[in-house]
């Protein structure tokens, strides 16, 4: 006899999912809180597509371009890139999960690594497939790890380069030797929000090879950068054949019209960008070295945050520093969640807020 729930059941696996946490935005009692946990840029927004959204909310009566053309064709004129090779989203999260749910269903597998983006593993499990989590060397992808961890089940391979939370990357050589080394029906989704930051030359972000591939993709973002995370845009670039697949599920209207003219004013700044760059990268080697000066434990960064390590000592172990900085209104990132629960990330902020975090972990760690 079969037994009648009482009520609505979610599928298998869906209440095993640990839901998504956003860094927090608040500390209770503190006038001034300086808000350094969710990597967004400290420049702001570019002038030009502040303009641009004003513009476009004077129609908001009218439902925006469901193929997000104006958007496309302004990534495609930057990048070099085909307008029909790219597919915009809600967030790149709405394409990582579209990917997913297109690509995944049960008995498959994807391969995600150790202190992989959590969005990952959520959207592989909601499709119904397990998450292989492979380890990191020292915060760093590894490569043979991916590979030795594919089966036939595998189906997808998930790199964040550069990684959040660590902050490191993995070169072009091995990227291209791990696409090399995949089986042909898996896609290798290389997931590049914080690309404009890097300053490497063995770094790539990975249009050259999905532009030789059938089965590589590259996301992207508006996030970062280009300083707009209100407005949710994400971009992926990426084979004929998978975009049509992805486009078929596609919600018809999912990016606004206001995200879409921002978005194209954005983009097109490239002044803009390379002062927020600049910015980022001067910060970056001073956060570096003042957080080692005071004995700290840095990752090697080339994104627009640091990871710091803290001694596992008494009273000077992660969450200690999070409590004091906290106190003092300066809220990074915890990130037990990532495996890494003696650690913080912050990303970089405006002078006086890098300057006041300086100054605060001295304090914390004299005491």
């Amino acid at each position: 006899m079969s037994i009648v729930a009482s009520e609505p059941v979610p599928r298998p696996g869906i209440l095993d999912i640990a839901a998504y946490v956003p860094g927090k935005d608040h500390a209770p009692g503190v006038a001034r809180v300086f808000k350094l946990s969710s990597n967004e840029t400290p420049l702001g927004a570019s002038p030009a597509a502040i303009e641009a959204f004003r513009e476009a909310a004077g129609h908001l009566e009218l439902y925006p371009d469901g193929q997000a053309l104006a958007l496309r064709e302004a990534i495609g004129s930057v990048h070099g890139l085909n307008a029909a090779n790219i597919i915009c989203g809600n967030g790149s999260d709405e394409l990582l999960g579209l990917l997913c749910h297109v690509y995944l269903g049960a008995g498959d597998e994807a391969i995600i690594t150790q202190h992989g983006f959590l969005v990952y593993k959520i959207q592989i499990t909601g499709a119904g497939a397990k998450a292989i989590e492979v380890p990191e060397k020292d915060c760093i992808v590894d490569v043979d790890a991916i590979l030795a961890a594919v089966t036939e089940n595998t189906k997808m391979v998930f790199i964040a380069n550069p990684g959040n939370p660590t902050g490191t990357y993995v070169p072009v050589s091995d990227i291209r030797r791990l696409h090399a080394g995949l089986p042909k029906s898996v896609i290798l989704v290389l997931d590049a929000a914080y690309a404009e930051y890097v300053k490497k030359n063995d770094y790539e972000a990975g249009l050259e090879l999905v532009s030789n591939s059938k089965n590589v993709v590259m996301c992207r973002t508006f996030s970062k950068a280009y300083g707009l995370a209100a407005l949710r845009i994400g971009w992926m670039y990426g084979p004929a054949a998978i975009l049509d697949a992805l486009n078929r599920v596609r919600g018809p209207f999912n990016l606004n019209a206001p995200a879409i003219a921002a978005g194209a004013a954005a983009i097109r700044d490239r002044a803009f960008v390379e002062k927020a760059v600049e910015h980022n990268t001067l910060w970056l080697d001073k956060l570096t070295h003042a957080f080692e000066t005071l004995g700290l434990k840095v990752t090697p960064s080339v994104t627009n945050f640091v990871l710091i390590h803290f001694p596992d000592l008494d009273g000077k172990r992660a969450p200690d520093a999070d409590a004091f900085l906290t106190s003092r209104g300066y809220i990074l990132r915890v990130v037990k969640g990532y495996g890494l629960p003696n650690a913080l990330r912050m990303t970089i902020g405006s002078e006086e807020a890098n300057r006041g975090v300086i100054e605060t972990l001295g304090e914390f760690l004299a005491r």
